[in-house]
């Protein structure tokens, strides 16, 4: 599933980062969004996130959140 389906407060981690910017995939590996990282959802404001990953929040595009699939962990 994409990140714009994960529920408020689960854990999940990054199965596949769906960009074909080379920039774009360089900006979001520097703030900690690769393949195997953890994060969760901790706010939606009109499809827009607020997600905690790597001990920081950082605010990501409806855009974006849809091109990046996450897994639940342990599920």
């Amino acid at each position: 599933m994409n990140l714009l389906m994960a529920e408020l407060g689960v854990d999940y981690t990054i199965a596949r980062l769906r960009i074909k910017d080379n920039d774009q995939q360089k900006f979001l590996a520097n703030i900690g969004f690769i393949e195997g990282a953890v994060l969760s959802v901790v706010s939606e404001t009109m499809g827009n996130l607020i997600v905690k990953i790597k001990g920081s929040r950082v605010a990501i595009g409806k855009d974006i959140a849809r091109r990046i699939d996450v897994t639940v962990i342990g599920g």
